[in-house]
């Protein structure tokens, strides 16, 4: 999805893909396959590169180090990215920069995990500190019995993320862009509704937030861009705790283009996809006011349709104000192959806008409309 900003802006992308049929080799003309797991692999793709950077935060530290000492512009460098691959180490800078974060510890076994949820209260938030998103790499611990049986993960990975698990009201997103050279843009802050662990609704902005947590989540997200030096579009994922603290704690990070941040596409003046080439490229960063009182965006996970394009006639038509975003991914049940965004003309359409996103994200699914949400009872106008 960087691809339209790149060619709107007049910049070649080249692309590393995975495979011959990844949705990347269709939106960009040049994209060798290869794995970005073998160094050799990644120096050969950056040779003649202005800017390296990532859609994801899986590429191995000392790969990345290594470009760098070989004189890559690796953005955002390797120092920044680590917060991100790895959650021990964003949970030690978020305690170092005294920002709101939830109980945790580093635990090597069992035992210590045990000692942790005596500790602090069951139930516990056990992670994988590298490898994990969309809910995999955690597990929710109730009890010390419970936790006997994590030993599993700790021979395959250990030391381990222990968390407390936060009681919240619901899950917000401080989303945030910075150049090189330190200047740094936020969009308004998001509240995201997740199933299963996996992002399937964003509202933007945040409705009923206090002025002043939503100002303070931003300049946490801010804060952290800026001292971490990261660069690019950072997402700051939060649990909301009215009354409690700050207002909110933080729950994780990515540095890159972000689901929570999709809804900018159609939403703000300038998407966090053209912003993170602008960022990348230390270019004066766009403005990232909202176009509209309340955004929705809201994702399709594959379904019972295989074919998304013969439900485009009926979806389409079913709400012509709606934005379809599909990602040229092969149809997998859960996998998220797609996004639908809407504008509302007030922040009292939310819960019309929700519905009428919903429905054609589900045509898309489904193929076909639910026989409770036909198209035409929805005739309200975004």
């Amino acid at each position: 999805m960087m691809a339209p900003a790149a060619t709107a802006l007049g910049f070649e992308l080249r692309v590393l893909a995975e495979g011959d049929d990844v949705s990347a080799v269709a939106a960009v003309s040049t994209s060798p396959v290869g794995d970005y797991k073998d160094l050799q692999t990644l120096v050969d793709f950056a040779q003649g590169l202005d800017v390296l950077t990532f859609d994801h935060e899986h590429v191995p530290t000392d790969h990345l180090r290594a470009l760098q000492e070989a004189g890559v512009n690796v953005q955002p460098g390797p120092d920044a990215l680590v917060h991100a691959q790895d959650k021990l180490v964003m949970r030690a800078a978020i305690d170092r920069l005294e920002l709101p974060n939830p109980a945790w510890a580093s635990v090597d076994n069992v035992a210590d995990l045990v000692s942790f949820g005596d500790a602090t209260g069951w139930p516990v938030v056990l992670k994988t500190p590298r490898g994990g998103y969309d809910g995999k790499g955690v597990r929710v611990i109730n009890s010390a019995e419970e936790a006997a049986g994590t030993e599993d993960w700790f021979q395959a990975m250990s030391p381990l993320l222990a968390e407390a698990k936060v009681e919240f009201t619901r899950e917000l997103s401080a989303l945030v862009a910075r150049t090189p050279d330190g200047e740094a843009r936020a969009w308004p802050v998001v509240h995201t509704i997740q199933v299963n662990g996996v992002c399937d609704e964003v509202i933007a902005p945040a409705l009923d937030i206090p002025v002043e947590v939503a100002a303070a989540a931003e300049d946490a997200a801010l804060r952290i861009a800026g001292e971490l030096g990261v660069t690019g579009v950072l997402a700051v994922e939060m649990f909301e705790t009215p009354g409690v603290g700050a207002g909110f704690l933080i729950n994780e990070l990515a540095m890159r283009p972000h689901n929570t941040g999709h809804w900018t596409q159609d939403g703000a003046v300038t998407s966090q996809f053209e912003q993170h080439l602008r960022a990348i490229l230390n270019l004066p960063l766009g403005a990232t006011d909202a176009l509209a009182p309340v955004t929705v965006m809201k994702n399709f996970l594959g379904g019972g349709n295989q074919d998304l394009y013969s439900a485009f006639p009926l979806a389409l038509a079913s709400e012509p104000a709606a934005k379809v975003h599909c990602y040229g991914k092969s149809v997998r049940p859960g996998r998220k192959i797609g996004h639908v965004n809407l504008i509302g003309a007030s922040t009292a359409d939310v819960d019309s806008v929700r519905r009428r996103a919903t429905m054609v994200a589900n045509i898309i699914r489904d193929g076909r409309a639910a026989a409770d949400e036909a198209p035409h009872t929805f005739e309200e106008t975004a």
